[in-house]
């Protein structure tokens, strides 16, 4: 099992893929679950399915992440926004490798590559008693830590180069690229919603641009954060 931990916004869902694509189930699915947009009412639903007329709502049996992931890799992102009970709950799959949906006595087996991640201080939640000690051992067997952006301003122009590429085929834009200088601008700058931020702002840039060379002007940096720019010295450390 991966725990991987890191800001919101530097890319710890292309990492989960990433090490899927590199694994021998890279051929089986992979299931992405949001954790955090899960009410703790359908969380077992959710993860674990349910039989037919478990529930007023339960028109028909449905399996639920488990076993949909069974085989391929279950990507849960944001675990760290888990109650108690739902981590209790939780962990009880993952020492048997077996789920039971709601409404049924019979538990199946599941073979998942299991994958967390999330932006909380997991190690300080334990401390405080807000998240169990025994599930994170459970899930952290290899542990990668993403920097946030302002830590590796040197990805920046691998990175912008990948999007302006992306997002050119995607909008059918001609070719175009960004000048040394606004590339500079962009490494001073801390980028404090990360990958995504940056993401955001070449396809804005991109898909307004009529000329080829994006200028800083483009990127629209926020004005209200000019002064938080970094030296690029200090960027480059």
């Amino acid at each position: 099992d991966v725990l991987i931990l890191g800001e919101n916004g530097t890319g710890k869902e292309l990492v989960a893929r990433a090490l899927h694509r590199q694994s021998p189930r890279a051929n089986e699915v992979f299931i992405s679950v949001d954790m955090g947009a899960i009410a703790e009412t359908l969380f077992e639903s959710e993860l674990f399915g349910h039989m037919k007329g478990a529930f007023t709502d339960a028109r028909e049996n449905r399996p639920g992440r488990f076993e949909l992931a069974s085989g391929g890799t279950l990507f849960l992102d944001e675990i760290g926004n888990l109650s108690l009970a739902m981590q209790a709950k939780l962990l009880s799959v993952l020492e048997t490798r077996r789920v039971t949906r709601l409404g049924s006595n019979a538990a199946r087996n599941i073979d998942i590559r299991l994958i967390c991640a999330t932006n909380m201080p997991l190690y300080e939640m334990v401390d405080d008693y807000r998240f169990r000690q025994d599930l994170l051992y459970r899930i952290n067997t290899v542990e990668l830590y993403i920097p946030p952006l302002r830590e590796r301003m040197s990805d920046i122009p691998l990175l912008a180069k990948h999007f302006i590429n992306l997002f050119t085929r995607k909008y059918n834009k001609g070719s175009m690229g960004i000048g040394s200088d606004t590339m500079r601008k962009l490494q001073s700058y801390p980028w404090p919603g990360n990958i995504r931020q940056l993401e955001n702002h070449i396809k804005k840039a991109l898909v307004l641009a009529d000329k080829a060379l994006l200028s800083a002007e483009d990127l629209d940096l926020p004005s209200d954060e000019a002064t938080a720019i970094l030296p690029l010295a200090e960027a480059k450390e």
